[in-house]
């Protein structure tokens, strides 16, 4: 049976030059960054190498870069840190409707500690319009955060114009770039940011390691306690082979993302034109321009994405779903209901995203794949039955 992973909004595998930069330091130099002696020497510089290549990613500073556990962490990081360092000047804080979950539960946690929490909307396209911004912000404003790129729709946010707003408002700008850095262009300077989330394994490169990038100068209350490391901003033993793999992985990201981008939006823009035409009843979500170089985002009507996963899966095909199965009740996806889709069709979501060993011939098999399991799936649904029934017979 043929495979095809479609789901590299979820991880992208590692590649082999990554793998061969990470294993000396799984093998032979092991000494702990903070040690006084040559083992421990060579791990540090390693990672101040490190530092400057993931910080040239994004066009920041080395000193700028803080490595984290994951993207989440430094969502976690700066939404609680930056949150607390400011609260004497205020305890109101802005995010968008269609964040992460590790910025939403942040911001919920923050409510929980008496901050006050305003969360923008979006429109049909899940973009977030800077005038929207402005009018959400008081004078007790004293963060606003909006992610770079949504990961499940794929719409890139005019960061840059909504940088403006905030720094007129006098508030920190934080903006989650999970789904961007390492994707597309992305210059901390050109953004007019304050915070900035990544993490490797968006770009090719290892679990368990992220980066949050905070301008110079930029105070944040750390939420790991323990030992210096990372100049005192999260402690813990700094996990040397990741750091390495996110190193390597960011160089090829840079060096290659021109001709990834090119390569990505024209599979895209296949997959899009031959689900649109071979499945009717199919709704694009996110911007149709505007949107990840990968991403290709669907809500296909009268069926629940679950049971389109199962049956992709079973024919080797890997990708997700914006709806979530979550005790005896299916729940449709945040972000889509932020964009005015109606639960019913929500829950229909499917996320196919495109990755470096995707090919013409994996588009072509999904879409040889998909239509038979929507037109099974359909034939099981009480909703398509009724719409059938209202069209007097018609699909």
């Amino acid at each position: 049976m043929k495979r095809v992973y479609l789901d590299n909004a979820a991880t992208t595998p590692i590649l082999p030059e990554v793998v061969e930069a990470m294993l000396p330091y799984l093998r032979d130099a092991y000494g702990n960054p903070q040690s006084l002696h040559d083992w421990g020497d060579e791990a540090r510089e390693t990672i101040e190498k490190a530092r400057g290549r993931v910080a040239a990613l994004i066009g920041g500073q080395p000193g700028e870069i803080i490595f984290t556990g994951s993207g989440t962490e430094a969502n976690n990081f700066a939404i609680k840190g930056l949150a607390q360092a400011q609260q004497s000047k205020g305890k109101h804080i802005v995010i968008s409707a269609i964040e992460h979950f590790s910025v939403l539960h942040s911001a919920k946690t923050l409510e929980k500690w008496g901050f006050e929490v305003t969360q923008v909307p979006v429109d049909g396209y899940g973009l977030v319009d800077p005038e929207e911004v402005a009018k959400s912000m008081t004078e007790d404003t004293i963060l606003v955060s909006v992610m770079h790129a949504n990961g499940e729709v794929g719409t890139i946010e005019p960061i840059a114009e909504i940088a403006k707003v905030v720094k007129k408002m006098g508030a920190l700008f934080h903006t989650d770039a999970v789904a961007a850095a390492g994707t597309i262009p992305v210059d901390v300077e050109q953004l007019g940011v304050d915070a900035l989330s990544l993490a490797a394994n968006q770009f090719y490169g290892p679990k368990g390691i992220g980066a949050l990038w905070l301008k110079k100068g930029t105070r944040i209350i750390p939420f790991l306690d323990g030992g210096v490391q990372e100049g005192g901003r999260r402690a813990g033993t700094e996990n040397v082979p990741a750091i390495v793999g996110m190193e390597k992985a960011a160089e090829l990201a840079q060096q290659d993302m021109s001709s990834r981008i090119q390569r990505l939006s024209a599979l895209r823009e296949q997959l899009i034109a031959d689900v649109s035409s071979e499945i009717k009843h199919t709704i694009l979500t996110g911007h149709p321009a505007q949107r990840l170089p990968g991403n290709a985002s669907f809500c296909i009507e009268f069926i629940e994405g679950e049971s389109m996963l199962m049956l992709l899966s079973s024919k080797g095909v890997a990708a997700s779903s914006g709806s979530a199965c979550t005790s005896r009740a299916l729940k449709a996806s945040h972000v889509l209901t932020a964009m005015g889709i109606p639960p019913e069709i929500a829950q229909g979501s499917l996320l196919f995203s495109l990755g470096l060993n995707n090919s013409e011939e994996d588009v072509d098999y999904l879409v040889e794949v998909l239509p038979p399991i929507v037109d099974r799936l359909r034939q099981m649904s009480p909703l398509y039955a009724k719409f059938v029934k209202e069209q007097g017979g018609g699909k």
